[in-house]
Protein backbone atom coordinates (compact mmCIF):
# COMPACT_ATOMS: atom_id res chain seq x y z
CA UNK A 1 0.00 0.00 0.00
CA UNK A 2 1.57 2.89 -0.90
CA UNK A 3 1.20 6.87 0.80
CA UNK A 4 0.71 9.71 -1.59
CA UNK A 5 0.80 13.35 -0.57
CA UNK A 6 -1.21 16.28 -2.17
CA UNK A 7 1.31 18.78 -3.70
CA UNK A 8 1.12 22.20 -2.42
CA UNK A 9 -0.47 24.94 -5.23
CA UNK A 10 3.01 26.35 -5.20
CA UNK A 11 4.44 23.09 -6.41
CA UNK A 12 1.98 22.94 -9.83
CA UNK A 13 3.55 26.46 -10.48
CA UNK A 14 6.57 26.68 -12.93
CA UNK A 15 9.59 28.78 -11.02
CA UNK A 16 9.15 32.57 -11.46
CA UNK A 17 11.74 34.34 -12.62
CA UNK A 18 12.72 37.99 -12.91
CA UNK A 19 15.26 38.08 -15.15
CA UNK A 20 15.25 36.90 -19.08
CA UNK A 21 17.98 34.06 -18.03
CA UNK A 22 20.53 32.67 -15.56
CA UNK A 23 23.55 32.27 -17.94
CA UNK A 24 26.89 34.09 -17.24
CA UNK A 25 28.55 34.16 -20.62
CA UNK A 26 28.07 36.40 -23.58
CA UNK A 27 25.40 34.45 -24.80
CA UNK A 28 24.41 37.30 -26.93
CA UNK A 29 27.38 37.64 -28.58
CA UNK A 30 26.64 34.97 -31.40
CA UNK A 31 23.29 36.53 -32.63
CA UNK A 32 24.89 39.86 -32.50
CA UNK A 33 27.69 38.54 -35.04
CA UNK A 34 25.29 36.93 -36.86
CA UNK A 35 22.92 39.60 -37.00
CA UNK A 36 25.72 41.84 -38.27
CA UNK A 37 27.22 39.46 -41.12
CA UNK A 38 23.57 39.00 -42.63
CA UNK A 39 22.75 42.58 -42.81
CA UNK A 40 26.35 43.09 -44.54
CA UNK A 41 24.91 40.14 -47.06
CA UNK A 42 21.97 42.06 -47.66
CA UNK A 43 23.56 45.27 -47.75
CA UNK A 44 26.18 44.42 -50.55
CA UNK A 45 23.40 42.42 -52.48
CA UNK A 46 21.09 45.12 -52.40
CA UNK A 47 24.06 47.37 -53.98
CA UNK A 48 25.53 44.72 -56.22
CA UNK A 49 21.94 44.11 -57.87
CA UNK A 50 22.03 47.97 -58.79
CA UNK A 51 25.53 48.08 -59.78
CA UNK A 52 26.10 48.06 -63.52
CA UNK A 53 29.85 47.07 -63.29
CA UNK A 54 29.17 43.42 -63.51
CA UNK A 55 30.98 42.29 -66.60
CA UNK A 56 34.26 42.67 -68.12
CA UNK A 57 35.53 40.08 -70.24
CA UNK A 58 35.36 36.55 -69.28
CA UNK A 59 34.43 37.44 -65.70
CA UNK A 60 30.81 38.17 -64.85
CA UNK A 61 30.01 38.75 -60.84
CA UNK A 62 28.19 36.41 -59.61
CA UNK A 63 25.24 38.40 -58.67
CA UNK A 64 24.40 39.25 -62.36
CA UNK A 65 24.67 36.09 -63.68
CA UNK A 66 23.17 34.05 -65.87
CA UNK A 67 22.28 37.76 -67.51
CA UNK A 68 18.98 37.10 -69.75
CA UNK A 69 18.30 40.67 -70.81
CA UNK A 70 18.99 42.45 -73.72
CA UNK A 71 20.62 45.23 -71.64
CA UNK A 72 23.47 42.63 -71.05
CA UNK A 73 26.47 43.83 -72.50
CA UNK A 74 27.81 41.67 -74.90
CA UNK A 75 29.24 38.71 -74.09
CA UNK A 76 27.92 38.59 -70.66
CA UNK A 77 24.23 37.16 -72.09
CA UNK A 78 24.39 33.65 -70.85
CA UNK A 79 24.81 31.18 -74.21
CA UNK A 80 24.37 34.76 -76.16
CA UNK A 81 19.93 34.21 -75.60
CA UNK A 82 18.30 37.52 -73.65
CA UNK A 83 14.53 35.59 -73.46
CA UNK A 84 13.32 38.81 -70.86
CA UNK A 85 13.99 41.80 -73.51
CA UNK A 86 15.05 44.72 -71.70
CA UNK A 87 13.77 43.85 -68.60
CA UNK A 88 11.78 47.18 -68.32
CA UNK A 89 15.47 49.10 -67.81
CA UNK A 90 15.65 47.27 -64.41
CA UNK A 91 19.16 45.30 -63.44
CA UNK A 92 19.59 42.22 -65.06
CA UNK A 93 20.21 40.42 -61.43
CA UNK A 94 16.60 41.22 -60.50
CA UNK A 95 15.79 38.07 -62.67
CA UNK A 96 17.33 35.27 -61.20
CA UNK A 97 17.94 37.24 -57.61
CA UNK A 98 14.52 34.87 -56.60
CA UNK A 99 16.57 31.77 -56.81
CA UNK A 100 19.26 31.73 -54.44
CA UNK A 101 17.90 34.02 -52.53
CA UNK A 102 14.80 31.83 -52.00
CA UNK A 103 17.02 29.35 -51.57
CA UNK A 104 19.05 30.22 -48.48
CA UNK A 105 16.28 32.35 -46.75
CA UNK A 106 14.14 29.13 -46.81
CA UNK A 107 17.18 27.34 -45.88
CA UNK A 108 17.17 25.24 -42.70
CA UNK A 109 19.94 26.27 -41.48
CA UNK A 110 19.76 29.82 -42.05
CA UNK A 111 16.21 29.78 -40.29
CA UNK A 112 17.69 29.12 -37.29
CA UNK A 113 20.37 31.75 -37.92
CA UNK A 114 17.90 34.72 -38.63
CA UNK A 115 15.10 33.78 -35.96
CA UNK A 116 17.88 34.18 -33.34
CA UNK A 117 19.62 37.32 -34.52
CA UNK A 118 16.92 39.17 -35.90
CA UNK A 119 13.61 37.95 -34.39
CA UNK A 120 15.19 36.36 -31.27
CA UNK A 121 12.82 33.46 -31.36
CA UNK A 122 14.92 32.51 -29.01
CA UNK A 123 17.87 34.57 -29.23
CA UNK A 124 20.06 31.87 -27.46
CA UNK A 125 19.66 28.59 -25.24
CA UNK A 126 18.41 29.30 -21.93
CA UNK A 127 17.28 32.44 -23.14
CA UNK A 128 13.86 33.86 -22.84
CA UNK A 129 12.50 35.13 -26.27
CA UNK A 130 10.47 38.28 -26.12
CA UNK A 131 7.17 36.68 -28.07
CA UNK A 132 4.21 36.03 -26.18
CA UNK A 133 3.04 33.73 -28.76
CA UNK A 134 4.34 31.17 -30.62
CA UNK A 135 3.21 29.29 -34.21
CA UNK A 136 5.98 27.43 -35.53
CA UNK A 137 6.14 27.40 -39.27
CA UNK A 138 2.29 26.41 -39.67
CA UNK A 139 0.54 30.30 -40.46
CA UNK A 140 1.81 32.73 -42.94
CA UNK A 141 4.68 34.18 -43.88
CA UNK A 142 6.59 31.03 -42.12
CA UNK A 143 4.53 28.66 -43.82
CA UNK A 144 6.28 29.61 -47.30
CA UNK A 145 9.50 28.18 -45.56
CA UNK A 146 8.20 24.31 -46.83
CA UNK A 147 8.74 25.69 -50.62
CA UNK A 148 12.38 25.01 -49.49
CA UNK A 149 12.77 21.98 -51.82
CA UNK A 150 11.39 23.22 -54.65
CA UNK A 151 14.27 26.42 -54.11
CA UNK A 152 16.90 23.89 -54.10
CA UNK A 153 15.78 23.12 -57.73
CA UNK A 154 16.39 26.49 -58.84
CA UNK A 155 19.87 26.43 -57.06
CA UNK A 156 21.01 23.66 -58.87
CA UNK A 157 20.52 25.64 -61.61
CA UNK A 158 22.16 28.42 -60.36
CA UNK A 159 25.34 26.36 -59.63
CA UNK A 160 25.73 24.92 -62.62
CA UNK A 161 25.54 28.69 -64.33
CA UNK A 162 28.24 29.80 -61.42
CA UNK A 163 30.38 26.54 -62.55
CA UNK A 164 29.92 27.10 -66.36
CA UNK A 165 31.29 30.80 -65.70
CA UNK A 166 34.05 30.07 -63.76
CA UNK A 167 34.97 27.26 -66.46
CA UNK A 168 34.56 29.82 -69.16
CA UNK A 169 36.93 32.19 -67.46
CA UNK A 170 39.75 29.19 -67.07
CA UNK A 171 39.35 28.49 -70.71
CA UNK A 172 39.92 32.14 -71.73
CA UNK A 173 42.02 33.25 -68.95
CA UNK A 174 43.85 30.31 -66.95
CA UNK A 175 46.72 32.85 -65.03
CA UNK A 176 43.93 34.90 -64.13
CA UNK A 177 42.96 35.44 -60.41
CA UNK A 178 39.59 36.90 -60.97
CA UNK A 179 39.24 32.92 -62.85
CA UNK A 180 40.35 31.02 -59.08
CA UNK A 181 38.53 33.32 -57.25
CA UNK A 182 35.18 32.20 -59.37
CA UNK A 183 36.47 28.41 -59.23
CA UNK A 184 36.51 28.30 -55.58
CA UNK A 185 33.22 30.13 -55.54
CA UNK A 186 31.72 27.94 -57.27
CA UNK A 187 32.81 24.65 -55.77
CA UNK A 188 31.57 26.30 -52.17
CA UNK A 189 27.82 27.03 -53.70
CA UNK A 190 27.80 23.83 -55.44
CA UNK A 191 29.05 22.54 -52.08
CA UNK A 192 26.45 23.97 -50.21
CA UNK A 193 23.60 23.55 -52.63
CA UNK A 194 24.30 19.32 -52.88
CA UNK A 195 24.68 19.69 -48.27
CA UNK A 196 21.08 20.69 -48.06
CA UNK A 197 19.15 18.20 -46.55
CA UNK A 198 16.20 18.28 -49.04
CA UNK A 199 18.99 16.79 -51.32
CA UNK A 200 19.63 14.83 -48.52
CA UNK A 201 16.14 13.65 -48.47
CA UNK A 202 15.89 13.54 -52.12
CA UNK A 203 18.84 11.40 -52.89
CA UNK A 204 17.44 8.40 -51.03
CA UNK A 205 15.93 9.51 -47.70
CA UNK A 206 12.58 7.97 -48.74
CA UNK A 207 14.20 4.07 -49.65
CA UNK A 208 13.57 1.67 -47.15
CA UNK A 209 16.11 -1.01 -47.90
CA UNK A 210 19.34 0.66 -49.04
CA UNK A 211 20.63 -2.48 -50.27
CA UNK A 212 18.42 -2.82 -53.00
CA UNK A 213 19.18 0.85 -54.26
CA UNK A 214 23.30 1.15 -53.92
CA UNK A 215 23.98 3.58 -56.17
CA UNK A 216 21.32 5.91 -54.46
CA UNK A 217 22.76 4.63 -51.28
CA UNK A 218 26.37 5.55 -52.03
CA UNK A 219 24.94 9.00 -53.40
CA UNK A 220 22.92 9.46 -49.63
CA UNK A 221 26.27 8.85 -48.24
CA UNK A 222 28.36 11.21 -49.55
CA UNK A 223 25.61 14.11 -49.11
CA UNK A 224 25.50 13.05 -45.63
CA UNK A 225 29.06 13.91 -45.10
CA UNK A 226 28.49 17.19 -46.64
CA UNK A 227 25.40 17.53 -44.64
CA UNK A 228 27.42 17.25 -41.73
CA UNK A 229 29.27 20.61 -42.71
CA UNK A 230 25.88 22.35 -43.99
CA UNK A 231 26.77 25.40 -41.45
CA UNK A 232 30.07 25.82 -42.51
CA UNK A 233 29.38 25.70 -45.90
CA UNK A 234 26.74 28.02 -45.73
CA UNK A 235 28.58 30.75 -44.61
CA UNK A 236 31.89 29.75 -46.30
CA UNK A 237 29.85 30.09 -49.99
CA UNK A 238 28.04 33.29 -48.37
CA UNK A 239 31.33 34.98 -48.35
CA UNK A 240 32.70 33.42 -50.83
CA UNK A 241 30.22 34.86 -53.81
CA UNK A 242 30.20 38.09 -52.15
CA UNK A 243 34.58 38.41 -52.23
CA UNK A 244 34.10 36.90 -56.00
CA UNK A 245 31.24 38.98 -57.10
CA UNK A 246 33.17 42.26 -55.98
CA UNK A 247 36.15 41.28 -57.02
CA UNK A 248 34.86 41.16 -60.79
CA UNK A 249 33.18 44.52 -60.17
CA UNK A 250 36.52 46.17 -59.02
CA UNK A 251 38.18 44.26 -62.14
CA UNK A 252 35.50 46.15 -64.03
CA UNK A 253 35.52 49.60 -62.58
CA UNK A 254 39.44 49.55 -63.36
CA UNK A 255 39.64 49.29 -59.41
CA UNK A 256 42.16 46.55 -59.87
CA UNK A 257 44.23 46.70 -63.01
CA UNK A 258 47.56 44.07 -62.61
CA UNK A 259 48.11 41.78 -65.47
CA UNK A 260 46.82 38.34 -63.77
CA UNK A 261 43.45 40.28 -62.39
Amino acid sequence: MTQTTAESPARKQRAQLKVRTLRTDRWWLAPALTFAALMAFLIYGFWAIFDGSYFVDPYIAPFSSPCLATSCPEGARFLGFAPFGDWYGLPPGLLILGLPAGFRFTCYYYRKSYYRSFWLSPPACAVAEPHKKYTGETRLPLIIQNVHRYFFYGAIVIGAVLTYDAILALVHKPGGLGTWILLVNAALIVAYTLSCHSCRHITAGRLNHFSKHPLRYRAWTFISKLNAKHQQLAWASMFSVMIADFYVRLVAKGVITFPYA
